[in-house]
């Protein structure tokens, strides 16, 4: 796996431009833990890389950098409680599940956005991402796509699911 994510960093510095190979590889030798949710996000098809550092912790954000939105995670509704709802033609499962399988956290709309300034992402599909509790609440869920060369955040129920909708996670090291 640190070989795979070696050969990811190199060929993507465009994603992480101020970072340093052997400072990533000293971080992720001491944290062996986090190893094992990347090999899980690399595993669904996340092709996890650092996209820089959090702003408030210091601490270096590994998340789905996949052109698309992660084959081993699409047609999923948002969370349990709408996968719970759907008793008609019901997903196989939920984002928020899947992502608490694999140690990751949804992207949020700031990280997605930041991570859509580094390149073309979700070009054919989309990504559900941490939806606020007041829409949440009133049945609503969020994800985001790129579509002729913007970056939307739409809504939609969050028992809803599509072929071409997955989600991007991202762990904090």
């Amino acid at each position: 796996m640190l070989e795979i994510l070696k050969n990811r960093f190199q060929g993507n510095m465009n994603l992480h431009p101020e970072l340093q190979w052997a400072d990533v590889e000293n971080r992720l030798r001491e944290k062996p833990d986090v190893m094992e949710v990347l090999r899980k996000m690399e595993k669904s098809g996340g092709e996890p890389d650092t996209i820089g550092f959090d702003k408030e912790t210091g601490k270096l954000i590994f998340c789905d950098c996949a052109k698309e939105s992660p084959s081993g995670r699409r047609s999923l509704c948002y969370d349990d409680e709408a996968f719970q709802k759907r008793t008609k033609n019901p997903p196989i499962g939920s984002a928020e599940k899947k992502a608490q399988e694999i140690g990751v956290l949804l992207l949020t709309e700031e990280l997605y956005y930041r991570l859509q300034a580094l390149g073309d992402f979700d070009l054919k599909t989309s990504s559900w991402i941490s939806t606020p509790a007041e829409i949440r609440k009133q049945g609503g869920a969020l994800f985001c796509e790129r579509r002729y060369g913007t970056v939307f955040t739409f809504h939609n129920g969050a028992d809803s699911y599509y072929s071409v909708r997955g989600f991007r996670g991202y762990t904090l090291l």
